[in-house]
């Protein structure tokens, strides 16, 4: 048996040796390597077709890996400092919903902040654990949820000493961590398992500058979004857990959700993307903060923006923060973080990730260039110099406490009625209503809506942020519990 390294790629290579093989295929996919979608071919390109095979033995199966994959996993886990790795292919929202469908029953409670994605509190619909709260920090000025305070965290685990786990965010869109290696005792210290919802982490395992990983605080499981930092295709994401946890229970969880035909273009990449993360990734991190550091200084010469960073560090609520993430607050140049995305876009030809009502996000990477990075600095200069304005009357904030009346289990499977949006105060939610991206619920099901929440999705309308999450692809309506 070989001895495989770091510098191995066992999905890679035995798709390289199928390619060659000249197997006559009669099994799917259908479109036989191209030859039956001409116009698919030509737009992705003959060797993408050819590599868009299908479980067989020397592939081996994702749902039951006994060869390459299972080999690409363990090398995979041996980069992250993990007892086991599994590969996912259904994007990081299948990572994050397998810890919590394998950390709860119905019933079970589980401890979180309420600045989750969305992703997390459908596995609660799904599966009928019980959220147990935590309210995040939030920072006055810039309007966004922070972390969760230490003291919260353990006031919350001693008034819910039957809770299984608990979930923390780390870090969040913005780059604001928690202090995740005391979460991690203290919870140890109560029986609970912690879950880390890393998907904007992945890079902190490669670069020693960077705030702790899950793995190396001790949480149990961690969800990583390999796609979104990590260099591979999109929807592809790994799940890291430490022997704390059973894997053979985690991998029959996994295939409760997760496709039977797995990608191979997917898991390749997520094999090929751990092999340059292992070797290059600290060189590339590097770059990425350089660059981010320079934008952020660059942009906030312009003044009216606010690019933050380390500052917000309070050892509490911030306990660190991801330098490579450029936020930036905008409301004190009279715009609405959509507007200034909306602007960048349709006006300068320059996509950023996201923009809220307060603050927008650039995702920055070794991949960017000192030409696009100086782009993106001189079109906000520009759109400063052309659109800035008297900012009363903007939202003062991203986050609203919610009131939780019902479980969301409960709550979505009730029975429902459609009312005006408007019309809703005082009612309690049976479905979901964000903004995407991020992708954190501003309504959940089973939460009461106020005055407060109605006002933030009508301005956050207004705006221009695409709402997602209802029934109502207008979002004119929402579903509520009867009775």
């Amino acid at each position: 048996m070989k001895q495989l390294s770091q510098y191995d790629t066992p999905i890679h290579q035995a798709l390289e040796e199928q390619k060659h093989n000249r197997l006559a295929h009669f099994d799917v996919p259908g479109h036989k390597g191209g030859r039956g979608n001409k116009e698919l071919k030509h737009f992705l390109g003959e060797e993408c077709m050819r590599l868009d095979m299908n479980s067989m033995k020397p592939l081996d199966n994702l749902c039951h890996p006994v060869s390459v994959i299972k080999d690409a996993q363990r090398l995979a886990a041996e980069a992250f400092g993990a007892d086991e790795a599994f590969f996912i292919v259904n994007g990081t929202t299948a990572a994050v919903q397998a810890m919590i469908m394998s950390s709860c029953k119905a019933g079970d409670k589980v401890i979180m902040p309420r600045n989750v994605h969305r992703s997390a509190i459908n596995a609660l619909v799904v599966c009928g654990a019980i959220p147990v709260y935590i309210n995040p920090g939030t920072n006055k000025q810039l309007g966004i949820p922070l972390g969760m305070s230490v003291q919260d965290v353990e006031t919350t685990i001693l008034e819910n000493p039957d809770a299984k786990a608990i979930l923390v965010n780390n870090p969040t869109y913005y780059g604001i961590c928690s202090n995740l290696r005391e979460i991690v005792r203290i919870a140890h210290q109560h029986n609970m398992l912690v879950l880390v919802d890393e998907a904007h982490g992945t890079h902190f395992y490669f670069h020693e500058g960077l705030p702790v990983s899950a793995m190396e605080a001790g949480a149990d499981m961690a969800a990583v979004s390999m796609h979104k930092t990590g260099g591979s295709l999109t929807q592809s994401s790994i799940l890291l857990t430490k022997n704390s946890v059973n894997g053979d229970y985690v991998r029959q969880v996994i295939n409760l959700t997760q496709t039977t035909s797995a990608s191979y273009l997917l898991l390749s990449s997520l094999d090929i993307a751990r092999k340059n993360m292992y070797l290059n990734g600290n060189e590339a991190i590097a770059k990425t903060i350089y660059f981010a550091d320079y934008a952020r200084n660059e942009i906030n010469k312009l003044g009216g923006y606010y690019a933050f960073a380390e500052e917000l560090v309070d050892g509490d609520t911030v306990y660190a923060f991801d330098t490579t993430k450029l936020s930036i607050f905008t409301r004190d140049i009279g715009l609405a973080g959509i507007e200034v995305y909306d602007l960048l876009r349709d006006d300068y030809g320059i996509q950023i990730e996201f923009g809220d009502v307060g603050n927008i996000l650039a995702i920055i990477s070794s991949g960017d260039r000192n030409l696009e990075i100086e782009r993106l600095i001189s079109a906000l200069s520009e759109i400063k110099r052309l659109h800035e304005k008297d900012k009363a009357g903007l939202f003062d904030h991203e986050y609203v406490k919610p009131n939780i009346v019902m479980a969301p289990q409960k709550a979505f499977y009730s029975q429902k009625k459609s009312v005006p949006l408007k019309e809703s105060n005082g009612m309690v939610c049976g479905e979901f209503v964000m903004c995407y991206p991020p992708g954190i619920p501003i309504l959940a099901p089973g939460e009461l809506i106020t005055e407060e929440v109605l006002r933030y999705i009508l301005y956050a309308k207004e705006k221009g942020c695409f709402m997602t999450g209802t029934e109502d692809m207008k979002i004119e309506n929402i579903n509520v519990v009867e009775g």
